[in-house]
């Protein structure tokens, strides 16, 4: 009898991985791109100096190749070795961020690492200052430099015209893509395909992000997608994983993050 009852439960374990590999969900990126946009750095409108300072550090670090070195690090792997750090002779830079967005800013253990980190650094390190991160909701971010809780504002955020009248930017630094993630076997196939007539999509988004503001401008306010907005886009990603929205919008470089990690 123990013989027999063993094999039974061999036979519904293995059923029961088989059932839980089938339940896998997998996810992929359209190939076709949803916005192209410019990441700038945030700075009080009033702090024309700092503005000023912050641009030309950043200018430098552009000139002579530190940013391509950076970004190298977090997108193709190539570690230059770059060390930044200095005295702090000049007081401290405060950069307000959301650290959910890899690879721009996210938790490596209890610290906060990404391209927009390191950059910030090196600003700071050209100014003479030691930088500070806040880990905010991205859509606190504007505010509080308006309230002057942090200098700058770098998250990954877009240029555009409406926060233009809250805040100034500095120089470009980065191009972001704004793709889409589906479920593989979707019915969404293209980018097109959110804005078919008739089209009623529920869709995942990251508060206050560039992805949201445009798939409300677009899809929301035209009445073809109800907008599900989150505040962390790893949370969007797994209401795509379980079927509570039909697509999310992102940026290209943290979707290939949230993709791959999903997909193990």
């Amino acid at each position: 009898m123990k013989k027999i009852f063993a094999a039974l439960l061999a036979l519904v374990m293995a059923a029961s991985l088989c059932a839980c590999g089938s339940n896998q969900v997998n996810l992929k990126i359209l190939d076709t791109e949803y916005a192209v946009e410019d990441y700038a750095i945030a700075i009080a409108k009033e702090n024309d100096q700092l503005l000023s300072d912050v641009d030309a550090a950043l200018n430098e670090l552009i000139a002579d190749g530190t940013l391509q070195k950076i970004v190298d690090k977090y997108i193709s792997g190539v570690d230059h070795g770059l060390t930044f750090g200095n005295d702090g002779a000049n007081g401290t830079l405060t950069m307000g961020t959301n650290a959910e967005f890899p690879p721009y800013e996210y938790y490596d253990g209890e610290n906060i690492v990404g391209i927009d980190a390191e950059v910030a650094a090196a600003i700071a390190d050209k100014l003479g200052k030691t930088l500070v991160i806040e880990d905010m909701a991205f859509d606190s971010i504007i505010v509080a430099i308006q309230t002057g809780k942090i200098d700058m504002g770098m998250a990954g955020m877009t240029v555009t015209d409406e926060r233009k009248e809250s805040v100034n930017f500095t120089t470009t630094y980065a191009t972001g893509v704004q793709v889409v993630i589906v479920r593989e076997g979707s019915k969404i196939t293209s980018v097109d395909d959110l804005f078919a007539d008739g089209a009623n999509y529920n869709i995942g988004v990251q508060t206050g992000t560039t992805g949201d503001l445009y798939s409300t401008w677009d899809l929301e306010d035209e009445g073809k997608a109800t907008i599900q907005r989150y505040n962390k886009g790893a949370d969007a990603v797994q209401a795509l994983v379980s079927g509570k929205v039909d697509c999310v919008i992102i940026d290209n470089e943290p979707a290939k993050a949230f993709v791959a990690a999903n997909n193990k």
